[in-house]
């Protein structure tokens, strides 16, 4: 099976309001589906934009982004979810942060469908800014998603750095690792990109990350944006010697977009040079822990 994945270098844009969003995010979605691609992959946080939409003390304040944001999320879902039964293609939304019943702040990305079903991946590890100062907590659920695409998962940035998460999703049949990214510095951006080779690496996989780009010096959230899209996969038998399938131009907004052919994963997990993947249970002391799959 060969699936065509689009991963956004995403620009954080002064959205001026829900129209200025909403025909963004079509415009984007239609020049993906231009170049045919069936699954579209949107960077970490890229839905905060949208606070520039309301009053300064908004989208100047975290927590009140966070409120805002996470109120608009049945929106957001539903434009999403629209675009994705209109053009037939499978689109992981650009996370956000909302609220649980319990009045807990999570970091939240969203799978739509073409036949209009709507998952979710909660964010497992927060990194020390989520943590120190946006006050967010981590999910507990790993999912996987079965879809007629292939199966994948998804590792929100800093979780793609833990290989006990993307593990578990390779355990329980994932043949691609989503990691939608924000990264504000060259350095933080390589150590998600290393961290992507090296899932690809020991699941023997294809790893895809999604981050956002640019400057937005009016959002405390996500002010400064660096990174490139990438498609990585096992440096072995049926992958490039250095393991990259495709990587975008730096900073740049733009879709990156490559055919990924599901049967070579299959194919270097039996018959590669090493067999990562299989002799992952030989470590000492090697552990798993369990994702959930679910159909979309």
């Amino acid at each position: 099976m060969k699936v065509r994945v689009a991963a956004a270098q995403y620009p954080i844009d002064a959205v001026a309001s829900w129209d200025a969003y909403a025909e963004k995010i079509s415009r984007w979605v239609a020049d993906a589906v231009d170049g045919s691609a069936q699954l579209l992959v949107f960077p970490e946080y890229g839905a905060m934009e949208l606070a520039r939409s309301f009053a300064p003390e908004v989208w100047g304040d975290l927590q009140a982004s966070i409120d805002f944001i996470g109120g608009l999320r049945g929106s957001i879902d539903a434009l999403h979810a629209e675009l994705a039964e209109q053009h037939q293609v499978h689109i992981v939304a650009s996370s956000l942060p909302e609220r649980g019943a319990d009045g807990v702040a999570y970091n939240v990305a969203r799978v739509m469908s073409p036949k209009g079903r709507i998952r979710e991946q909660r964010k497992l590890i927060m990194t020390r800014f989520e943590r120190e100062r946006w006050k967010i907590q981590g999910g507990r659920d790993i999912m996987v998603f079965d879809s007629r695409i292939g199966t994948f998962g998804i590792a929100l940035c800093y979780d793609a750095e833990f290989p006990l998460i993307s593990r578990a999703m390779s355990e329980a049949g994932a043949a691609m690792i989503l990691v939608p990214s924000c990264t504000d510095s060259i350095a933080g951006y390589f150590r998600v990109r290393v961290a992507a080779q090296a899932r690809a690496l020991e699941n023997q996989c294809y790893v895809i990350q999604s981050p956002t780009v640019g400057e937005a010096p009016w959002s405390p959230a996500v002010d400064s944006n660096v990174g490139a899209a990438g498609v990585f996969g096992p440096p072995d038998l049926g992958f490039p010697d250095n393991g990259v399938v495709a990587l975008g131009s730096m900073n740049e907004p733009m879709w990156l977009y490559s055919e990924l052919d599901l049967t070579a994963v299959t194919r270097v997990r039996l018959e590669g040079q090493v067999l990562n993947n299989k002799h992952w249970r030989e470590q000492p002391g090697a552990s798993t822990l369990r994702a959930q799959v679910v159909e979309l």
